[in-house]
């Protein structure tokens, strides 16, 4: 459940508020708004109705709210303004700018970082990826450079000014990946490895939550829950297609997923085409329906030379195409905007 508290309430109030709760041997999770604080509730359902007459009872508290949802903190009924991660110097997940995650599937040299780095900076690229620990289907592909890539990232930072996303695979690598990144990233494979979701909770990082092959919205919402329950509440989510039956693409691009989130959730949603279609020439065209459907930002693949790319060489954009993407997808969100009078929130009838 959810206490809010009147306008006015003081400091004091909001510590006595919290007090109770604890002392009731619920966690609590603080949220300040713009102009008022909510505190978040979670614990055994069957003594919930007690602690809601004790709180309702404090002068400082304007309403306790029943959350029946499965996911409470990824609710718009836990947090009312939506969730924007501020990574500094300018960059932001969630605002009313369209973020663009772009580089290398894996990180091979330093002249192919550097170059691409470049690249998607000059496109208009805000945050770097690439993968310095791959997850791969088979154990004889490249797995990756490990530290050197995480070393030759923070360098390609060094020179372009851009963010670096990268992929953390397990609870062994959590300090050196935390050590040079600027958002984690958990892979689809580990969408539900939940020792390692509360983890990574624990940590003051941002995480950005990849949807799993087979997973239902309920489940990805629920993962993220994990890690906001441990004390972390800058989540992104990423969808990057689901596995059906169909083989002409990698998986199948659930866009419909997007604008449902934005429902459900006041977390920002990005979107991967690159992984959702698995083929370069589909990349942009997804990128645009993406956009037009209410994503907050774009994630793709670019390589300068796909064709000796060490993996995903198919669904990686060439540096022209990238640019062109850039183009269309900017022009998608411009246009969106000019129609938007207020923050992007669906309300329910």
């Amino acid at each position: 459940m959810i206490a809010v508290l009147k306008r006015n309430a003081s400091q004091e109030d909001k510590n006595k508020v919290i007090e109770i709760i604890r002392g009731e041997n619920f966690e609590v999770h603080p949220i300040q708004g713009v102009e008022k604080t909510v505190v978040g509730v979670l614990g055994d359902p069957a003594r919930r109705s007690n602690l809601k007459e004790k709180l309702q009872t404090l002068g400082a508290v304007e309403k306790v709210v029943l959350i029946s949802d499965p996911y409470k903190l990824t609710s718009w009924n836990f947090k009312q303004q939506k969730t924007v991660i501020d990574l500094g110097d300018g960059v932001k997940v969630g605002g009313p700018e369209l973020t663009v995650m772009a580089g290398p599937c894996s990180v091979e040299n330093r002249d192919q970082i550097i170059e691409t780095a470049k690249i998607v900076k000059a496109g208009g690229a805000q945050i770097l990826r690439g993968g310095a620990f791959k997850p791969r289907t088979s154990p004889y592909s490249f797995q990756g450079l490990g530290e050197e890539g995480l070393k030759l990232m923070a360098e390609a930072r060094e020179e372009t000014g851009l963010k670096i996303v990268t992929e953390l695979m397990d609870v062994e690598h959590i300090d050196v990946v935390c050590k040079y990144t600027d958002i984690i990233q958990i892979g689809a494979r580990n969408m539900q490895n939940y020792s390692l979701l509360k983890e990574i909770g624990k940590l003051d990082k941002p995480v950005m939550l990849k949807r799993g092959m087979a997973a239902t919205i309920k489940e990805w919402l629920l993962a993220a829950e994990y890690v906001m329950n441990n004390g972390n509440h800058d989540v992104i989510l990423c969808e990057r297609g689901v596995r059906t039956f169909g083989e002409e693409t990698r998986n199948t691009m659930d866009l419909s997923s997007i604008p449902l989130v934005q429902q459900l959730s006041h977390l920002p949603v990005i979107a991967d085409p690159s992984h959702g279609t698995g083929r370069w020439e589909l990349v942009t065209p997804v990128a645009r329906a993406a956009v037009a459907v209410g994503a907050d930002g774009i994630m793709v693949e670019v390589h300068p030379d796909p064709q000796n790319a060490l993996s995903d060489g198919p669904q990686s954009l060439k540096p022209k195409n990238f640019q062109l993407m850039m183009d269309e997808i900017n022009a998608i969100s411009k246009s969106l905007h000019n129609f938007e009078t207020k923050e992007r929130k669906i309300a329910y009838a």
